[in-house]
Order: structure tokens, then sequence, then C-alpha cells
């Protein structure tokens, strides 16, 4: 199946103690970026937190936020920063002395400062803590994928569309090449019989002449190419399943296909056809570059 490279998708996942509640939300991207916020108390899951993206995930950008929350009977143990305390203590004594003030320094005083007390619960087990996580970083995944297949099948659906404009214009090219010849042949036929008194025209000359031409405006080669191209996408439209970066080489090629179809153009009518052609083209182009 198809799957766009944006959504969004949240899990919520309780345990005896810690709720953990992941978002996340996704565009497109050449590759898998990842970006994972969590609290640094969790930090060291950060490896496993990439590892579980890439099962679900073959590219996008996607920003992961994982927070936190203790519930239950959690025991907490209050833990003093002696270290960081020493530091305090030396510090005002330098700046009593350095300014000539009195030093009146108290411990609550002291004990209010940053980062002297810590108030941290006591530590579950490390593959403890992951099982709660992972079931809630699943089930945002299961909601992010489904979130991006669903816009998958939309995209499928609008390219499909612009797929048969595409053969509708390529038509009428295809239509309008032979009426640009039978047109030339007849004004060349009437510039001749006018230059001459005898009105003899040279049919081989004639013929000659509409050949040379007829190759010049050739875009047989092209139109060929460009219903391959369609009928290729068409088909890796139905298998779907990480299609993005050849669905996005198909569109490279048929642009390149329609601008020398333009550039061939000897005709207003044919012109305008091929910048259609290439405007539709343009608008497959910005819609592949979502598809995973």
């Amino acid at each position: 199946m198809i799957k766009s490279m944006t959504g969004f998708g949240r899990g919520e996942y309780s345990g005896e103690t810690l709720k953990f509640t992941v978002e996340m939300k996704s565009v497109n991207h050449r590759y898998l970026d990842s970006n994972v916020r969590i609290s640094k108390e969790y930090a060291y899951l950060d490896t496993s937190i990439r590892s579980e993206l890439k099962k679900y995930l073959g590219r996008g950008k996607v920003d992961v936020f994982v927070t936190y929350e203790v519930i239950g009977e959690a025991e907490y143990d209050l833990q003093f920063n002696e270290h960081l305390a020493q530091e305090y203590v030396d510090a005002y004594e330098r700046m009593a002395r350095r300014f000539n003030l009195t030093n009146d320094l108290t411990a609550a005083r002291l004990g209010a400062q940053p980062e002297i007390f810590r108030l941290k619960q006591d530590s579950m087990d490390e593959e403890e803590v992951w099982g709660v996580l992972r079931k809630a970083l699943d089930m945002a995944l299961d909601s992010l994928v489904e979130a991006r297949v669903r816009e998958g099948a939309n995209l499928r659906d609008d390219l499909v569309r612009k797929l048969s404009g595409m053969d509708t214009l390529v038509d009428a090219i295809e239509k309008r090449y032979p009426e640009i010849i039978s047109a030339y042949e007849a004004r060349l036929k009437e510039k001749i019989a006018a230059l001459m008194e005898d009105n003899q025209i040279d049919e081989s000359r004639l013929a000659a002449e509409v050949v040379l031409f007829a190759d010049k405006l050739a875009t047989d080669e092209e139109t060929v190419r460009l219903r391959s191209h369609i009928d290729t996408m068409r088909k890796e439209l139905e298998k779907g399943d990480d299609i993005g970066r050849k669905l996005d080489f198909l569109a490279q090629e048929m642009n390149r296909e329609a601008n020398t179809i333009l550039s061939k153009a000897n005709d207003l009518e044919t012109s305008n056809i091929a910048i259609d052609l290439k405007t539709v083209i343009e608008k497959i182009r910005e819609q592949v570059q979502n598809i995973e």
C-alpha cells in the first residue's frame, strides 16, 4: 500500500508506577531522519526508540515527543548534592571577602539554590521502563502509519487522475502532428506555385522538403516514452510499498520528454498542449515528493 510521509500519531500506556505519552509527527524527507525529545532521566532509551522507528517507517522527517508521569505509590529519595553545595559556600565566601560583606549564609538559603536538592524516584529496572515506553511508542507508531496510509490513498487517487489527464494531452499532441505536416505541405505547394510561372511543381522535391520538415518536428519517440512512463507509474501505484524514489525518477523522465516536445514544437497549439503537459507533470512531481 502507498504511504504518505505526512502524518501524526499518539500513544499512551501506563505501568505500575509510570505512564508514558508519545506524540510524533512526520513530513517528507529523502531519508528517515528522526528527532527524539525525552527527559534526561530516560535519555538512555534514545537508541531503542530510533531502532523501533526503523521497523515502522522507511522515509520521512519524524519528530518524537516523549513525556512521562509518575503514578501509584512510587517511593522517592531526597538527594543532597554535597559537591555543588561546597561550590556555593566557597563562592559566597569569596564574594564576602571581595566586597567586604557579612557572610550570613544559612543552611536554608543554601538549600534554596538550584540543584542542591533533587527528589528522585527509586529507579526502576531499565527493561521494565522500556517495556512500558515501547507499548506507548508502538501505539503512536500504529497511529502514525494509519494516518500515512490514509493520506497515501488520497495521493494515489490524485496521481491516477493526473496520469489520465496526461494521456489525453499526449493523444492531442499525436493527433496534431499529421495536421501540422499537411498544413505545411499545402503552404509550401502554394508558395512554390506562386513563384513558378508554369505552375509545374516538382512533386519529388516537394515530398523531400515535407519529409525533412516532418522529421524535424517528429515527437513520436517522445510520446512513446511518455506513455511508457505513464504506464510504469500506474503499475507502481498499484504495487505500492516504498515507491517514492522510483516515482520521483519517473516524474523527472516525464518532464524531460515534455521539454523535448516543447522545444520541437513549431506550432502554437502543440506548444500550448506541451505547456499544459509540463504543468501536470510538475504537479505530479510535487505529489510524489510526499510518498514514502
